[in-house]
Formats: C-alpha cells, structure tokens, sequence
C-alpha cells in the first residue's frame, strides 16, 4: 500500500488520479469536472448531452487539463458498464467517481404523478445504483494499488429536513444517504472513502425541471430571501473531500445556504 498522501501543498492535490464525473453536463456536475481537472485530475465526463460535454472537455484542455467525454444515460446499466470499461481503457481506471446525476420533481402526493415519481426512482436510485455497481470494482482495484480511492454521492439536505411536496425525492435522497453509510462500511477498509454531500438549495437546472405551481412558488419566495449556494460552492467541497490526507473520511457533508433555516 503506497504512503503517498493527498492535500499536501501542491497547488495540485490530484495529479495523478482518475475521476468519474456523472451529471456533467450541467450544473454540479460541470462545476465539479471543471474543478477537480484544475485540481490534477484526469475526468471523465458523462451525462446525456454530447455537445455540452464536448464543450466542457474542451473547456477543460484549454485551460490545461484532461477530460474525455462519454455521452451515456445512467439508467441504462449496459450504457454505464461500457462508459466504465472505456474509462478503463482511455485513463487507466477510476479512483474517484462523484455520483452526481439526478432529477428533482416535486409535486404534492395526492396529484399521483406517478410518471414523474418513477423518473426520480429511475434516475436518483437506480442510475446512481448502475454507476456504483459499474465503477466500484476500479475503485477496490485503487483502493488496494494506491491507497485510496473515492466514492462521492449526491444527496441532499431534504434527505434529512422536510420541504413541501417534495416527498418523493427527498425518499430518494435518503436513501442515498443511507446507501452511502452502509457502502462506508463495506468499502473502508479496502481504501475507498465513501462520501455524502447534502446540499441545500444550489441554483441549477433541477430548478427549471419543476412543474409543480405550487413548488415554483415555493422555490421563488426561498430566492427572495436566501442567497442560494451555487454549483461551484459543491465542486470546491468534492474537491476538498478528495484532496484531504488518505486517512481522513468525510462520511456526510451538510452544505447550507447561510441564511437557509432547514
């Protein structure tokens, strides 16, 4: 097992290491592989949208760093498995993976929008599940080679607060949470930190996602009185989480807006 730490003076923390960024195409996601390429890292960017990610690879190597893009629908295991085997062969193999896709539809439950619960399922359970069961082995594989490897998950403050009709997503985001505590505890000991970031409200394209008018309201009046995090606030905390010394793990990471209340 190497000694080699993380977080040392570089300027540049993770030289050397291999991230998997899903979602990238906007928002965190892009915020992040843009962050963690200026930080060292080789990324791997994947969401659905070709054109953006090939915009922001180019971003990226303008600016010095190295991204290849994988245009895949994570709710799509074999899609996920091939995007993972490509990493594989174009960048030697992944030894940090932010698990960042998702969708947030909030609408009250008697509605029975059940289209709009099984794309929330679809996307923030099973997607999230296809990237983990496709990545992991590369990540134990780091984990027993270099001596760490990262396992960074997406959840979200409503994950343990209460919003209104948000419920279906927030089930989703809990289980998230809870997912990345039990896989801490499996992946731990084999070098794999295992982390999850529970944002407040980030302003992103997941707001432009909600068609719910009273949610739309709701998200409107929190904008008047709360500065809303933005994507960058996230990419500089996945970058944090990933440049500490090997021995620290950062099992959940509560990220608030300062005037946020819950």
């Amino acid at each position: 097992m190497t000694t080699k730490t993380s977080g040392t003076a570089s300027t540049r923390p993770l030289d050397g290491r291999v991230a998997v960024v899903t979602g990238a195409s906007s928002g965190i996601g892009e915020a992040s592989a843009e962050h963690l390429a200026s930080l060292g890292a080789k990324v791997a960017v994947l969401a659905r949208r070709a054109e953006r990610l090939d915009d922001l690879v180019a971003r990226i190597g303008k600016n010095g760093g190295t991204a290849v893009a994988i245009a895949v629908d994570v709710t799509d295991a074999a899609a996920v498995r091939a995007a993972a085997d490509r990493v594989e062969t174009e960048l030697g193999g992944a030894d940090l993976l932010f698990n960042n896709a998702g969708v947030m539809l909030p609408a009250p439950i008697e509605e029975l929008r059940a289209d709009q619960w099984q794309q929330q399922i679809d996307l923030n359970i099973s997607g999230l599940m296809n990237v983990i069961g496709a990545f992991t082995p590369q990540l134990v594989r780091a984990g027993a080679e270099r001596g760490v490897a990262d396992l960074i998950n997406t959840s979200s403050s409503a994950a343990r607060n209460l919003y209104p009709t948000f419920a279906v997503y927030a089930g989703t985001k809990a289980f998230v949470s809870h997912l990345s505590k039990h896989l801490r505890m499996e992946l731990g000991p084999k070098n794999v930190r295992v982390s999850a970031i529970e944002p407040g409200i980030v302003g992103t394209e997941l707001q432009d996602h909600v068609t719910d008018p009273g949610a739309l309201a709701w998200l409107e009046g929190a904008k008047e009185t709360i500065d809303w995090l933005i994507p960058d606030d996230i990419a500089r905390t996945v970058g944090f989480i990933a440049s500490l010394p090997l021995r620290v793990n950062l099992p959940q990471v509560f990220v608030m807006p300062t005037a946020q209340p819950s």
